[in-house]
């Protein structure tokens, strides 16, 4: 069981400050792609929009409904995401599982920011929230890619 002391930790000032400044906040007049996902044992929900040029995310927004922790990963996301690939989310998204799941290393550039959800680890029950805006915006492309 976490004490105090953990959660104190988890919500640390950087998570709180990434948290309360999420770029691309809102929704897209026009998307390619909508895909929304949720967190079923929070209930947490990210909704993510994208335009797609030559395969790459030209526009985005995102709408996030979550705790600080997905709050925090749905800001590293947006400050890196406008020119990335599927593959280039994907593969953020993977690393990020394989740290918070299984003890992996913090997340290549442009997603090393995510390093300041290392104490989350612990906390299983937050994981699904954390990985929300990195699975919504990754099938969002998908769609966009099947679309064209």
């Amino acid at each position: 069981m976490a004490s105090d002391l953990d959660l104190v930790k988890l919500y640390s000032g950087r998570i709180l400050a990434l948290a309360a400044d999420i770029p691309h906040l809102g929704r897209l007049d026009a998307p390619s792609a909508t895909s929304r996902r949720r967190s079923p044992l929070c209930g947490s929900t990210v909704t993510v929009d994208v335009v797609l040029r030559d395969g790459k995310i030209a526009e985005f927004a995102q709408d996030v409904k979550a705790c600080a922790l997905g709050q925090a990963a749905a800001s590293v996301l947006g400050a890196h995401v406008i020119g990335l690939s599927r593959s280039d989310v994907e593969r953020g998204r993977d690393q990020l599982a394989a740290m918070l799941r299984e003890n992996g290393d913090v997340p290549a550039p442009p997603f090393d920011g995510l390093e300041v959800l290392l104490p989350a680890r612990e906390f299983t029950n937050r994981h699904a929230s954390i990985l929300l805006a990195f699975e919504a915006t990754a099938d969002a492309m998908a769609q966009a890619e099947q679309a064209a």
